[in-house]
């Protein structure tokens, strides 16, 4: 007999209007793979470029949303994946975290570890992998290095902050409003500088006595380039994730060679299991052990109910959020927060 579940798919392009929450037929896990019973999944701004149709799935990836997930393993391919029955898991996926199950490429999976409740675990994959991807191995963000990151109050945003404070760099952020740079602040952030009253070359130059930050974490793009390699210290990584002000900039490169700049960028969702897994071990020796003992916790601004994605989707297109949007699959009765 075929297992019906809820999963959430996108009825042409557009707001969260164009999402819906269907039914379709759970799947199966091939070798290699496990089968997650999905508590929670966290909203992320990809999620949102793929209602709008401007980032659609890998070939052959499920159309239902979701690129990360935390539940309990039900189910294992033929092989010896090294997980079982009832295991919890968080993990990064190519597509299909929206719905009540979800396949999972075992060796990109990671234990929960005790302590960290569902919701949070949902909330991790995505923008952790990310950010220890980009900012501490291809930037090689090191300890009492300064760090700047634009959209400090992001789901990436929170995350590079709170990694980088827990491994000991200082961190500047740029935010849009007062009440943002605040949040920040509260987070734990060195410095945040209102974009929106202040311009931010100028503030972190005399933050940083006029060297410039070490390492810039920068998914806005457009006009943002050519500023983040006027401002970078000499000898600094630019570490480039996303082009929310466009892909295209007319640049003077004369501070790429005059500082030895490193200018990086990357994309996750596409990249093959074997790149996934070796991020996933790179986050159980060096992240799962500060997730287990409370010194980094994502910041969760809101969750909502499965059936409630569009309002979800909403905040997220708000940018009025700090920190994580998450979809709690098993909610009890509970209302979204806020």
């Amino acid at each position: 007999m075929t297992i019906k579940m809820r999963a959430v798919v996108a009825e042409g392009a557009g707001g969260p209007d164009v999402l819906r929450v269907v039914e379709r037929p759970r799947p199966e896990p091939r070798p290699g793979q496990i089968l997650v019973r999905v508590h929670a999944a966290g909203v992320n701004r990809p999620d949102v470029m793929q209602r709008q149709g401007n980032y659609p799935p890998p070939p052959g990836a499920s159309e239902v949303f979701g690129l990360e997930l935390a539940g309990e393993v039900e189910a294992v391919g033929s092989d010896d994946t090294g997980f079982a029955e009832g295991d919890r898991v968080m993990a990064l996926v190519h597509s299909g975290a929206y719905a009540d199950w979800a396949v999972v490429d075992a060796p990109t999976a990671i234990r929960v570890p005790d302590g960290l409740k569902m919701v949070a675990a949902g909330a991790v994959p995505e923008t952790f992998f990310t950010v220890w991807s980009n900012v501490f191995e291809r930037a090689a963000l090191q300890e009492g290095e300064t760090l700047l990151v634009h959209g400090g109050t992001s789901g990436i945003g929170t995350t590079a902050l709170l990694l980088a404070k827990a491994r000991g760099s200082r961190v500047i952020v740029t935010a849009g409003s007062e009440a943002k740079c605040a949040a920040a602040r509260d987070l734990g952030a060195d410095h945040a500088v209102n974009y929106r009253e202040a311009d931010f070359v100028t503030e972190v130059r005399a933050l940083t006595e006029g060297a410039g930050p070490d390492v810039i974490l920068d998914m806005v793009g457009g006009p943002y380039v050519q500023r983040n390699l006027d401002l970078i210290a000499t000898d600094g990584r630019i570490a480039q994730i996303a082009f929310q002000q466009g892909s295209r900039a007319d640049l003077d490169l004369q501070p790429l060679l005059m500082k030895r700049v490193t200018l990086t960028g990357s994309t996750l969702r596409a990249r093959p299991v074997a790149m996934k897994a070796k991020l996933a071990r790179a986050l159980e020796d060096h992240v799962v052990p500060l997730l287990a003992e409370g010194t980094v916790r994502p910041p969760i601004d809101s969750v909502f109910p499965l059936e409630e994605v569009a309002r979800a989707h909403a905040r997220m297109d708000s940018s009025e959020h700090v920190g994580k949007i998450v979809l709690d699959m098993q909610p009890q009765g509970r209302g979204p927060t806020p």
